[in-house]
């Protein structure tokens, strides 16, 4: 009997993201740049993270140009993590996964609480840069090499 043809995952950014970032050292070492920690030590403590795994991820982050290291001392060489502007805008997806913790995992008690420059407790939101809606609610309608056939849902 013929073996069916296996089928093609469709073309996402999404997946393409989740193959460099979607692994939970990863993040956390992202999140951990965020807060200005720059140090391989301080982040292998905060993260609770292996050194050996923490070293490959931040080299991997680092040939996609997410990270950079910079050397801060000469004998013995040491060197400090700092993100590109394309890891900066990781912080995005960083807060509104923690959004999604909060509301989620951790209701009523969230671990921490960021205070934005308006005074109040930061509420990260995606909105369209264009009109300001919600991503979540108005009108989606995809388009491009991955986007599924008309019709396609099951």
């Amino acid at each position: 009997m013929p073996q069916p043809k296996p089928v093609a995952a469709r073309a996402c950014s999404i997946a393409d993201a989740l193959d460099l970032v979607g692994e939970r050292w990863t993040l956390l070492a992202v999140r951990e740049l965020s807060h200005g920690v720059r140090r391989f030590n301080r982040i292998v403590r905060n993260t609770g993270a292996s050194r050996d795994i923490l070293t490959a991820r931040l080299r991997k982050l680092e040939a996609a140009g997410v990270v950079r290291r910079e050397q801060y001392h000469e004998r013995p060489p040491r060197y400090e993590y700092r993100l590109t502007p394309a890891g900066q805008e990781l912080g995005d997806v960083l807060l509104t996964l923690m959004a999604w913790g909060d509301r989620h995992l951790n209701p009523g008690d969230p671990p921490v609480v960021w205070q934005h420059s308006c005074g109040r407790a930061l509420d990260a939101v995606v909105v369209c840069a264009h009109c300001g809606e919600s991503a979540r609610t108005g009108a989606h309608s995809p388009s491009g090499r991955g986007a599924p056939a008309s019709g396609a849902a099951d």
